[in-house]
């Protein structure tokens, strides 16, 4: 048999920061048929933990990694094969594997990390992706560009893919010029200007939904599409105690009750991921920020920009996507986008495209790409 016949099951990368994971647990057993887009093992990292799916077709011949090991970015976990592939084969395979070169080199992802000066003030992006359109992805309140880790890679194969930090998050400027939705959708047309992004499709998520859909109605020639997930901007309620509690919390104690709103499997809100957000949190000027975000889109527990009929009126396609368990801005919204495709995904919350990563994709490519 060719080795064209053994396909390789690999340590994933999630985010440009990943440079090894936990191999939790193995999901299946050697012998297992498995299909594309079956889980097959979880993998922990320093910032979530998460089942990883399959990319290929095939029958695990062999689990090559052990449950409770750490392994480097691009690793041999397992070998997926036909039948008629012998042991020997197999063997011969795993013992020839070599790890990339480039598996985890810092150097590489920190030149992947860019910034730019904008009227805005210094934002930090992520750009991946050589050809296709531009697709550019906007986080949510308190969020930042990681919170694509499981998305920014697979759409960059179709897609020049741009990820930025909003001002007042990840490592972007924390002051806020007008921390207003018309301001921070100003913001983000001056991260295009500043990468001569003429049109763009964009991806926004909650807050950011909101940001890139003000951004379609103030300059509709600059957005090709949209595609709104967990959208603000949709209709009035919103989990006060998520947002007060975000803004508040000051320790591990009293932050990780408030980050469980974002999931429906609560196990993927890891140390990691809380202690990550302490930090963030403990940056002069982000308290600030983040009150300044919240009393201006959030006053009161509403919130105070409805922007469904002006979408409406606008000839942008339009994607909306929602997890059915999503605890922070009510799945029932989805219907006030009237000219839109709504897709709700089951077993998934607020982080739908983290929960649910392959559908995300899979729909936002369909949307970008026709």
């Amino acid at each position: 048999m060719s080795e064209d016949s053994i396909t390789a099951v690999l340590m994933p990368k999630w985010g440009l920061s990943m440079r090894e994971g936990v191999l939790v647990d193995w999901l299946v057993d050697e012998g297992a048929e498995i299909g594309v887009g079956d889980e097959i093992m979880e993998v922990e990292t320093d910032k979530i933990a998460s089942a990883v799916e399959a990319a290929d077709a095939g029958i695990l011949r062999r689990r090559v990694a052990a449950a409770g090991e750490t392994y480097p970015v691009r690793a041999l976990l397992g070998v997926l094969a036909p039948e008629a592939v012998s042991d020997d084969e197999i063997d011969a395979y795993i013992a020839a594997y070599e790890l990339p070169a480039d598996a985890g080199d810092d150097e590489d992802a920190a030149s992947q990390y860019e910034f730019v000066d904008t009227a805005a003030g210094r934002l930090r992006y992520a750009r991946r992706g050589d050809d296709g359109p531009a697709l550019v992805l906007v986080h949510g309140f308190g969020g930042d560009l990681d919170n694509w880790l499981f998305n920014i890679d697979v759409l960059a194969q179709q897609a020049r893919v741009f990820a930025l930090d909003l001002p007042g998050h990840g490592q972007s400027s924390k002051q806020l010029g007008d921390p207003s939705l018309a301001g921070l959708a100003g913001e983000l047309q001056a991260f295009l200007d500043a990468l001569e992004i003429d049109r763009a499709h964009l991806v926004g998520h909650s807050m950011g939904a909101a940001v890139a859909a003000r951004l379609a109605c103030d300059a509709p020639g600059r957005v090709q599409s949209l595609a709104l997930i967990s959208a603000a901007g949709l209709g009035p309620e919103i989990n006060a105690d998520y947002i007060d509690g975000f803004v508040d919390a000051e320790s591990r104690r009293e932050l990780k009750p408030v980050l469980l709103n974002l999931f429906a499997d609560s196990e993927l809100v890891s140390r990691g991921m809380v202690d990550d957000l302490l930090k963030y949190k403990r940056i002069d000027g982000v308290h600030e920020a983040l009150q300044q975000l919240a009393a201006s889109l959030f006053a009161d527990g509403r919130q105070q920009n409805l922007l469904a009929a002006q979408i409406a009126e606008l000839s942008i396609p339009t994607l909306v996507i929602w997890g059915t368990e999503d605890r922070v801005i009510p799945p029932a919204h989805a219907q006030n986008a009237a000219v839109a495709r709504i897709e709700q995904i089951d077993g998934a919350g607020h982080m739908v495209q983290m929960e649910q990563a392959s559908r995300v994709n899979a729909l936002i490519l369909e949307h970008v790409l026709g």
